[in-house]
């Protein structure tokens, strides 16, 4: 699914990420943590092509995504608000999205209201524009949008960022049924321990831009490797 391949990225002085190889399966559902500064976010902009490396190269389904966009029909993401349209209503924005998918009208409304329990009633039918929204609301907003045509490649980074314990639960389980019953590939980075190990069936921790272990999790067996590194500076959030 996805291939890894000397990929190196620095600013200035500073190396983000430094990777030789690193593949990913179809299917999986990749936790990637790290301290502030390990690099996930950038190797998330990198695998999307919203950053030029120094050198290497990801390919997604052996597509190069610097050579072509064909992987990008089949990939939702959502890294920051900088992905959303703010002076759109969220039924405006989730139309464009589906739009451009080649989803109608019809079919995009009805994926959208299975998220329904998601959105709290606080969403949808408002009237608001994007940009009026609290920082949690445009988390939904923002993760609905990437999984809105059910793509094969999901990337969320943060997800679980500024949403309530309800919300936080809700998109826990969405994401392990949807990496399942579609077979889909999920990768989410996240501070949170206790999230990733509980829905992750495969965790890869960064340090200063390296990948300093790649762990399987069946049934939470990555969690004590990830306790033992984190928590013996006291740095991670349970």
């Amino acid at each position: 699914m996805i291939e890894i391949t000397d990929l190196q990225k620095t600013f200035g002085p500073k190396t983000a990420v430094s990777i030789d190889q690193l593949q990913i399966g179809r299917g999986e559902l990749l936790g990637l943590v790290g301290n502030n500064g390990a690099g996930k976010t950038t190797l998330f902009r990198l695998m999307l092509d919203l950053l030029l490396p120094d050198r290497g190269r990801v390919t997604i389904d052996g597509t190069d995504v610097r050579q072509s966009e064909d992987w990008k029909r089949h990939t939702g993401a959502y890294i920051d608000e900088g992905f959303l349209i703010n002076y759109l209503t969220p039924e405006e924005y989730f139309r464009f999205v589906g739009r451009m998918n080649g989803m109608t009208p019809v079919e995009v409304d009805t994926q959208v209201a299975e998220y329904e329990p998601f959105f709290r009633g606080e969403v949808l039918g408002t009237g608001k524009y994007i940009r009026n929204f609290s920082a949690g609301n445009k988390q939904k907003i923002g993760i609905v949008a990437a999984l809105l045509s059910r793509p094969r490649l999901v990337i969320l980074d943060e997800p679980f960022n500024f949403l309530d314990p309800s919300s936080q639960a809700i998109i826990k389980h969405r994401l392990q049924t949807y990496c399942h019953d579609c077979g889909a590939t999920v990768l989410l980075s996240s501070h949170n321990l206790t999230h990733t190990v509980d829905i992750s069936t495969r965790i890869v921790l960064l340090e200063n831009g390296l990948v300093i272990n790649d762990l399987p999790n069946t049934d939470g067996s990555a969690r004590s490797a990830l306790e033992a590194y984190f928590f013996a500076d006291g740095s991670a959030e349970p």
